[in-house]
């Protein structure tokens, strides 16, 4: 069931539970993979936006975009707030992966 930002309070619940009745050994397990889960996600987003600079150069298109980097930063801040976590902290990460990528693109161009 979700509630009203659409997140499934049930999940949300039930992942709060089983991280009460861990140890701290299987909590600092649990970090490690999210850690890993978390590089990965950021490697596939770089891989993705590598593959927008090349349309953007086949279509003689500017790499920044500076409308949609604000439409990054105000998505995450909303992501940010339906996880009830700090926005600006939130925005700050997505900060540094936007500026990852573009320095991406540049060591690719």
């Amino acid at each position: 069931m979700g509630d009203e930002t659409g997140n499934d309070v049930s999940h949300d619940d039930t992942a709060r539970r089983r991280t009460d009745e861990m140890s701290l050994d299987e909590l600092r397990e649990e970090i490690e993979g999210i850690d890993r889960d978390i590089v990965e996600l950021i490697a596939r987003r770089t891989y993705v936006a590598d593959a927008v600079a090349d349309v953007k150069a086949d279509e003689g298109m500017a790499t920044t975009d500076e409308a949609q980097e604000e439409a990054v930063m105000a998505r995450a801040g909303e992501n940010a707030e339906a996880f009830d976590l700090d926005s600006n902290l939130v925005k700050a990460v997505f900060r540094l992966l936007i500026e990852l990528n573009k320095i991406q693109q540049r060591e690719n161009r």
